[in-house]
Parts: structure tokens; sequence; C-alpha cells
């Protein structure tokens, strides 16, 4: 069918299209055509060089804005340097140092530097009386008014004409400067102003200005966040700039062709117009632009066009003429030749080859589409398998109830039943998370709130089973859809930590001041509850004889329950607590109800609401049972693993604080006894009047200074001023003779705080003034001070501020002790209780006490290089026959000649030892085995070839060497030595005088695979 059909178009089409005026017809129209596209071209060349030629101008144009702004910001970088190099910037410093820039010679349009200073509302006075006692008594707050806070200029160079306008202007009372001032302070960043009529300018609506401003902190104050860049926040130095000063000759010749238009922000209005370079020129614009530049946190707008008649606007040349009359004539020509051509078969081959390159297309994109789905079934696969992996819960909804997606995690964190059918109803699954929730409104409040793209809330939930989930919720866009992104962290062990560690420094802190037991004990128990709404804790202490428990502090429990706790004897085996105490360990009751040891109180627990029980025993460092700690539940309830880590950290804590108040009342019991004893002693007793140091530190706080311990540590001449400030009023004679004053004299003015807090003390003078000014009436250190004869010794120290002197303390008792000798009998005695009297070495306690260290530093360092160390054992050879033969004087004689070659062959780390008789052991922390063979083979060479000469007599002595590697494995340090000293034994027997390595790990003796080095052969 298809021959047929094509075999009389191939007859017809050739003769068609091959006639002579249709074919010279087709020929002129394609040359003319032809010589049109040529034309045309070149007239593209032309619009594109000037294009081109635009484009640069305007990069060109652009770039010097952003430059010459970067320089202006750069200027602003060396003032905020010079007020972080100086604790305080005068006004004649700025002034030199502006004046020294050389602005007008160097940075063109700026209209000059200035700085800011952040003044407080309650301060405004004070700062206005300042400024005016420096030459300025006009100086005010301009404009007038309380607000909170004020930005005054104070400093503006050059300080003359136009700019003393700008002085005592309030930045902060106008909202553009005001915004400029924030971000700066908030980002630590240059910040720009938007458009504004500088304080300088006669008229409001004068030419159009900017600000550039940079924050200034206070020196040694913290800036790394948000809050503490606030809080540092001092003032801004800052430049005003007129647009068209800063606009002046930017562009060079290149923009003189331009129309500039400079837009404050993202749009392009009549309002926003900063500057017009060309606003005179009337014409519409021939090429026209539009840039965005952000500089120091602030966008402009730059509108740029190119003026008719300029290069940027130029016309198309007269080479496009020629072409065209050009190909004009030769068109005509190829036309009279055309007649020759026919196309007809080559149009339908064309045609034909461009069905089949469609067809091609055609599959090929059909093989793209097959190869895209199978990518995307594969990154969905990869997807999954990173979500599942994930230690965040992930739950993606819609907002209507949708659940899109979950990993893994999410379902383990929530405890989700196979049952529950919470993919295809949203609102099952919510239901199911609140109830799990100890407060679920906080929860519930998010799953209302419609979150708009890119917008974060967080939060913290509190789960009833004692975990606690970090929840981040955020608005995103998934297509075209809106949906939210759930994130749960479980942060229960960090949450817990943080909790735990404040409540304990809380505590400690009212152990350290003396709080009475009861408040302690109070505050444990109250700090448990805040962290876990819904349990109530009692803490019950054992009475003097061991048999009874007293309420010591159960604030939530009902009095009524309270007096029947009180008093409950032991022995009775009624109650959890009773319960623990007898047995010493931890009492659950899941359902007071029905549990036999609540049988005597349960219609009291009943009445007070109670239904669960758990009791921990509360012991001493010692184990001694001090009393029992236990909460209640008002729901039957197991503990969950974070509520037995509560309340074991609970009971603990309580320990520690029974103890310490028990402590305490003993030592104030003691004291008591010693003062009266004290009070008819020679004790040197200073009277001093430190209300020049109060006024002094009065003076810091009230300058801004707020960690004046810290501002004094880093300032020791304050401190010297500071103590030179002290006044001694009087002293009694046991202090005269503790200075070594000449007896029967009393000459104050040779006294001074030298003879209580040497220049070498001043550390502890810091910190009794710091324990002053926090209001603390006694304060004790241990010092070192000056005799008048100029020898330094050590006292001890004791400040009491006199009652009714604390705001002033005018009037303080301070007590020295001398405790050079008591000191230095310490430090012999401790001498002699850890060193060997004979050798010098450390003796087998000390040297015990390093090896355990050494272990527990192992344990430490499981897996870190460095975790590694060996201990050697070395034992005499013969030394019997040494004491049998020259007499014990010469085994003495040995024992110290062999401490002498090993501390001549230890290193700065080692450790040495005697443990025993004739046995000595070495420490090597950091040695591996090869190491500690090597070491042991050099001493061993080493003390064989040093023979000992007594008497004339000429002793060779040698050693045998055990070594043993630590492990982190092992139980204790002696583990070690123990195999150190089975392998010294089999170098004894072995023959004497040989190094050998004890087998890894803790096998038989018939296992172990030692290694033995045997001195060489003679």
């Amino acid at each position: 069918m298809d021959e047929p059909t094509s075999r009389p178009k191939q007859r017809r089409l050739p003769q068609d299209l091959l006639s002579p005026a249709l074919t010279s017809g087709l020929v002129l129209a394609v040359c003319l055509g032809a010589t049109w596209w040529v034309w045309d071209n070149a007239g593209a060349d032309a619009e594109r060089d000037n294009q081109a030629d635009f484009n640069y101008r305007v990069h060109e144009l652009v770039n010097n804005i952003a430059q010459r702004m970067q320089t202006y910001v750069q200027v602003l970088y060396g003032a905020q340097g010079l007020y972080a190099s100086s604790e305080y910037v005068s006004r004649d410093e700025f002034h030199s140092y502006v004046t020294g820039q050389g602005l007008n010679e160097h940075f063109p349009g700026i209209q000059g530097i200035g700085y800011i200073r952040l003044v407080d509302g309650g301060q405004r006075s004070v700062h206005i009386a300042t400024v005016r006692s420096e030459g300025f008594p006009d100086y005010t707050i301009r404009p007038a008014g309380e607000r909170p806070q004020y930005a005054p200029i104070v400093y503006l160079e050059p300080f003359e004409g136009r700019n003393l306008r700008a002085f005592g202007y309030d930045a902060l009372s106008e909202p553009v400067r005001r915004a400029s001032l924030e971000l700066a302070r908030d980002t630590g960043m240059p910040a720009m102003s938007g458009k504004i009529t500088l304080v300088q300018e006669t008229s409001e609506r004068g030419p159009a200005g900017f600000l550039v401003v940079l924050p200034v902190y206070r020196n040694g104050a913290p800036h790394a966040t948000l809050q503490q860049r606030r809080a540092a926040i001092a003032g801004w130095v800052y430049s005003p700039f007129r647009m068209a000063d800063v606009m002046a000759g930017i562009g060079g010749e290149g923009a003189a062709s331009l129309d500039v238009e400079i837009y404050d922000g993202d749009d392009v209005d009549a309002a926003n117009r900063m500057y017009d370079s060309v606003a005179d020129v009337p014409g519409a614009r021939v090429r026209r632009t539009v840039q965005k530049i952000s500089i120091a946190g602030h966008r402009w707008t730059i509108r740029i066009g190119g003026i008719p008649g300029s290069a940027a606007g130029a016309e198309r040349d007269g080479r496009m003429q020629l072409i065209g009359v050009s190909g004009v004539v030769l068109s005509a020509v190829l036309a009279a030749l055309a007649w020759l051509l026919a196309h007809s078969r080559r149009k339908s081959r064309a045609a034909l080859a461009q069905a089949r390159e469609l067809a091609d297309e055609l599959a090929q994109g059909q093989a793209n589409i097959v190869a895209m789905a199978e990518s995307s079934q594969r990154s969905q696969q990869v997807l999954r398998s990173i979500l599942d992996s994930t230690v965040d819960g992930i739950l993606v909804d819609d907002f209507r109830g949708a659940i899109l997606n979950s990993n893994r995690r999410f379902r383990e964190l929530w405890n989700l039943p196979e049952q529950l059918d919470w993919q295809e109803d949203g609102a099952t699954l919510m239901r199911h998370m609140s109830a799990q929730l100890v407060y679920p409104p906080v929860f519930d409040e998010a799953v209302k709130r419609m979150l708009a793209s890119n917008e974060e809330q967080r939060a913290q939930l509190h789960l009833k089973d004692g975990r606690v989930l970090e929840q981040y919720t955020r608005g995103i866009f998934l297509g075209s859809e809106s949906v939210r992104l759930w994130s749960f962290r479980d942060i229960t062990e960090r949450t817990h930590g943080e909790r735990r560690e404040q409540m304990r420094r809380h505590v400690l802190e009212l152990l350290a001041t003396g709080a009475p037991l009861a408040s302690v004990l109070q505050s444990v128990v109250q700090g448990v509850e805040a962290d876990n709404p819904g349990m109530l804790c009692a803490l019950l202490l054992l009475d003097e004889d061991g048999r009874r428990l007293l309420v010591g502090a159960a604030p939530s429990l009902p009095a009524f329950f309270n007096a029947a706790l009180h008093g409950h004897y032991v022995d009775m085996g009624e109650g959890c607590c009773g319960q623990a105490v007898m047995t010493g360990e931890r009492v659950i009751v899941e359902d007071m109800g029905s549990n036999p040891l609540w049988r005597q109180y349960r219609d009291l627990s009943a009445r007070a609401g109670l239904k669960s029980c758990w009791s921990e025993p509360i012991r001493s460092a010692t184990g001694k049972i001090l009393g029992t700690f236990a909460i209640f539940q008002r729901e039957p309830q197991r503990p969950s693993v974070a509520h037995l880590a509560l309340i074991e950290q609970a009971s603990r804590l309580a320990g520690i604080a029974i103890e310490q108040a028990q402590a305490g009342v003993a030592l104030r019991a003691g004291e008591a006894r010693f003062r009266s004893l004290y009070d008819n002693a020679p004790v040197a007793l200073w009277e001093q009047d430190w209300s020049a140091v109060h006024g002094a530190l009065q003076e810091l706080q009230q300058s801004g200074v707020e960690d004046v311990p810290l501002y004094l540590q880093n300032n020791p001449s304050q401190l010297a001023r500071m103590a030179a400030m002290v006044r001694i009023v009087d002293v009694n004679a046991a202090a005269l003779a503790q200075v070594g004053a000449a007896p029967g004299s009393k000459d104050l003015s040779a006294l001074s705080l030298a003879q209580n807090f040497h220049a070498s003390a001043m550390p502890a003078f810091a910190r009794a003034l710091a324990a002053l000014l926090q209001g603390a009436h006694l304060f004790s250190c241990e010092s070192t001070f000056q005799r008048l004869d100029g020898a330094t010794r050590q006292n001890e120290l004791t400040l009491l501020v006199m009652p009714g002197h604390t705001h002033n303390l005018d009037f303080v008792i301070v007590s020295t002790v001398d405790i050079t000798e008591r000191k230095r009998m310490n430090d012999e005695l401790l001498l002699l209780a850890t060193t060997d009297f004979l050798t010098g070495l450390p003796n087998r306690r000390e040297f015990m006490a390093r090896l355990e260290d050494e272990q527990a530093r192992l344990q430490r360092d499981v897996g870190v290089r460095g975790g590694r160390a060996a201990v050697l054992m070395l034992d005499i050879d013969h030394f019997k026959r040494v004491n049998d033969e020259y007499g014990h004087a010469a085994g003495d004689a040995v024992l110290r000649h062999l401490a002498v070659q090993m501390r001549e062959c230890q290193r700065k780390i080692d450790m040495l030892g005697r443990v025993g008789g004739e046995e000595f052991a070495v420490l090597l922390p950091g040695a591996d085995v090869p190491a500690a063979l090597a070491f042991a083979e050099r001493l061993r060479q080493r003390i064989g070839s040093t023979p000992l000469e007594i008497d004339g007599h000429v002793l060779a002595v040698t050693v045998s060497i055990g070594i043993a590697a630590m492990h982190a494995r092992d139980p204790g340090g002696d583990a070690a030595l123990i195999r150190a000293d089975k392998a010294l034994y089999r170098a004894k027997r072995g023959g004497r005088n040989r190094v050998e390595l004890a087998g890894e790990g803790n096998e038989p003796a018939g296992k172990e695979k030692p290694e033995a080095v045997a001195p060489p052969a003679n």
C-alpha cells in the first residue's frame, strides 16, 4: 500500500520544485535572509559591545562603593582597637588618634569619627555632670526626657563646625539610629543605619545621610554569646556620612556617562532615594540595571542607567550599511544562478532524518524517566536508613493530623505499641504522647500552634517515668505543602546531672556557711521535689541510740503523717524506712495499700493520699547508717532507672550534709571550749581600720566593675594600693613580739599590713577583700608575714568584723599565730612517714600509694596512647652472705649503694621504693615491656659493674630483677607487683643476676611464657 503512494510523489515533487521562477525566488529569499541575518548580527555585536562596556562601568562603580565603605569600616575598627587597648580613653587621646588618621586627606566623604557612650537611665545626671566638668558647662543629653537608657555622642572629631551640633545627641532616641546600635551590640559586627538626616544638618529636609557604628565592649568582659554581649556593651564608635559626599568622585571618568540612583533597603521608591547623580538630565535611559549590595549588615539598592548620547548609549556604526548593500547585490547574482538547483529530494530526506531523530529522543526520554524513578527509590531507601540511625526521634506531620514520616528512634522514645493505629490517625498518636507527660499543656500547645516556614520552637518535656526529652519543632515546605518537623532528644542524663550538681552545690554552700542541719536537709528535699513534681519526699534521721527514726525534713507531707513517723522504732520492722534501716538495703513498695510493711500505717497513708513508697538508707563515709531518704507517690508506681539514680544521689547528698552538720556541731563545741582558753592566752591581736578599703571597693562597684575580685586579681597595683589603705589602730604585746619589735616599744607607725600579709600573700588578701565585700563577718586563711627585721615567716590569720561595723569596716580584729615551726615540723613528719631512713628512698607505703595512683590513671586512659606502665622488683643477690661475713653495717652500705645506682638510672617520672629488707621496686609510667626490659638490663649491668669497697674489701653487688606490665583490667596496683615478685623469684631460681619478665594476665604458672635476659657470658 505504501509503495504505490510514494512513487507519484517522487515523480511530482522534483518537477514542481525545479521550476526556474520558484528556484530563483527561493534562492533570492534565502540570500536576502542571510544578508539580513549578517546585518542584524553586526548590529547585535555593536549592541553587545556597548552593553559590555556599560556592565563594566556598573561593576567598577559598585566595587568602588563597596571598597570605599569597607575602608570607612576599617577606620572604625582602628577606633575600636583604641578602646580595646585601654581601660579609659580620654577626650585628648581620642582627638590625637583621629587627627593622626588624616580623615580629609585619606578618607574623602567621611564627616568624622565619634564615640557614643551607653548611659543607664539612673546615671544620666552623673554623666552630664562628668562631661560638664571636662569643660563643657552647657552640655546636656538631647532630646530631653526620661528614658531607660541613653546613648549620647560624647566624642566627635573633628570637633568643630557643624559637628558641634551632634555633641550630646541621644542616638537611642531615634528608631533608625537605635536599630543600628542594637544590631551592632547583638552581633559584635559593624552596622549601618538606614536613611537619615544627620544632626549636623541645619534643616530636617537636608541631604540624605547614614551612620556606621561598631560596638565597644568592656575590657575583660566575656562577649561570646548574645546575653554576654548585651551585658558587656559600653558604647559604640561611629562615623556619620552624607551620601553625596560619599559618592563624590567615586566612579571616576567612567561614571560620567551613568545615571546612578541609590535607595535605602530593597525597594526602589522615591521616599527611600538617598542619591541621584544626574537628576536634572531629562530623557529615557538607554540601559538600566539594578544592583543590591550589603554593607555592614544593611542593604542598598543601586539603579544605574546609561545617559543618551554617551558611550554607554551609542548607536550602531556605519559598517551595517556596507553589509546591507553588498548582501543585496550578492543575493541578486545568486538568484540568477539558482534556477539550476532543485531541493525537493534534499528536503524530503531532511524531514525523514528529523522524524527519526525525534523518535530516538522520545525513546531516550522514556529511558531517562525509568532511571530517575529507580534513583528516587534508592534515595528514599538511603534517607530511611539515615533517619533510622539518628540519635534523635524524628516525626513529620502536616498540621491537619496526618503523619507523613517517622523514624525508629521516635518509636522507641515514645514507647509506641504495635497495636496503636497512629500512622492513619495523628490525633491518637498525640494523645498517646501527651498521656506520658508530667505537664502535658506544653506539648499540647505545640501541637495546636501553626508554624510559619523556618519558624522554630523549643521546649523540654518531662515524662512520668522520669525521663526528660528536648523537643524541637520547625515549619518547613515539602514541595508546595507546609509541614511540621518534630525532633526529640533524650537529655535525661544531662538534665538530671545538671540539677544534681546544682543541688549539691547549694547544699555544700549551706554547709560552708554553717547553716542549721534542718535548713540543709530541707534544701535537699525541696530540690528533689522541685525537679520531680508529684514526688513527696521525707528525710528521717536515726537518733543517738540508733533505735528510733526522727523526721528531719518532710515539708510536703501532711503534719499528722509526719507526727506518726516521728519517733518510729526501727526494730518493729514496720514501714519502708524502718525496713531499709534494718536491712541496709533499698526498699520499694509499689502499693502501700496491699504491702504488709504498711499494715500498721495503712489507714494513715490512705488518709494522706499516699499510694507508693521508695526508701533508700543514708550512709556515712564509713558505711554507718544515719537515716533514710523516702519518696512517696500519690499513685501506685515502680521507680524507673532515672528515679533510682535520683534517690541514690539524694541519699548520698543527705549523708554528706548530716556528717558535715554533725562534724560542725562537734567543731563548734570544741571552738567554744577553746575560746575561753584563747581569750586568756598570749595570742597576737591587731585592731585595724579598713574603712578606706571599704570606700575604695564601693568606688570600684559604682564605676561599673561587676566582678571586683577578678578585677583585683588582674590589677595587682590596685590590690597593693588597697593594702596600703589599712590602718593599724592597736596591737597587743604578743603581736609585737611576733613581728620582732623591741621590748617595750609600741611604734605603730613602723607597722603595716605587711606584718599580716606579705607581698607574696596578696592573693590571700584579695580573698579576704572578696569575703568582706560579700558581707562576711569572719575570714580565716594561712598567709606569710614580714617581721620588722625583714625575715619572712608563715602565719595563720583570722579577721573578725566586730558587730555593728559591717557597713564601714572601721573596727576589724585580726588574730595571727606564727605557724612557721609547725609547718616545718609537718614537712619533716611527712618526710619521715614516706621515706626509708636508711636509703632515702620512698618507703613501701608511699610506693604502694603511687602504684595505686598509676593503676587508676591506666583505668582512666584505657585505649589512649601513653596508657601503659611497668613495675620492677629488685632483690640483692646473696645479701644474707654480706651480713654474715661483713656485718650489718656493710649490709646497710650495700643498700645505700644500690639506692644511689637506682637514682642515677631513673627518669624524672619514675618512682623508686624500698619495699622490704633487700627488696626494691621501680615504677615506670608510660613504659611498655620492651622499654622496661631495656631499663632493667641497663640497671642490672650498672649495678654489676659498680662494686663497693668496704674496709679494703671489694664487694661485687648484683641484683635479680622481675618485670611485670600493668594493665587497666587489674583490680589494683598490687596485682602487677605480685606478678613482678613471681618473676623475681624465677630469676633467683634461674641463677641470679638476671632479668625475668612475668607472663601476661593471671594464667597459672605452668602456662606462663616469660622472657629472660641472662648476663652476658664472660
